[in-house]
């Protein structure tokens, strides 16, 4: 396999996903700003139907505040539910279990990702949110 097929391969997709994991769970601003696109969009929906949508800036704001608050890191529980590659984009299906805006939350995130610039990055990022009583 050669290093550009390697580098848009499922496992590097995943790898992509994980790294943004740890970078978004240990408020990492410098590795969020570069996992994520510049023309990313966010948008979130809960079960009462409130919907939410944020660019990149807005978004890591979010971070940046609990790194200024000095908020211990997140849950890290992840389960990949989907992961297709083609060609220089992907999409990601995730779960995640998650407390960050103050309360435990089950998430559904559905993640589009391009390749550019040698790396993967995320563009949108559906969010689905419900509560959770069993948070890990």
């Amino acid at each position: 396999m050669n290093s550009v097929t390697e580098k848009t391969s499922t496992a590097a997709v995943k790898q992509t996903i994980l790294d943004l994991i740890q970078a978004g769970t240990t408020f990492d601003i410098a590795a969020l700003d570069r996992i994520y696109h510049n023309d990313m969009q966010v948008v979130s929906i809960d079960l009462e139907g409130n919907l939410n949508i944020a660019n990149k800036d807005a978004f890591k704001g979010l971070f940046e505040m609990k790194l200024k608050a000095g908020d211990p890191p997140l849950q890290t529980w992840a389960e990949f539910n989907h992961i297709e590659v083609k060609d220089h984009t992907a999409h990601v299906l995730i779960s995640r279990k998650v407390n960050l805006t103050g309360e435990d939350q089950f998430l559904v995130l559905s993640i589009d990702l391009v390749y550019e610039s040698d790396r993967w990055q995320v563009t949108r990022e559906v969010i689905f949110a419900r509560p959770d009583e069993n948070v890990a």
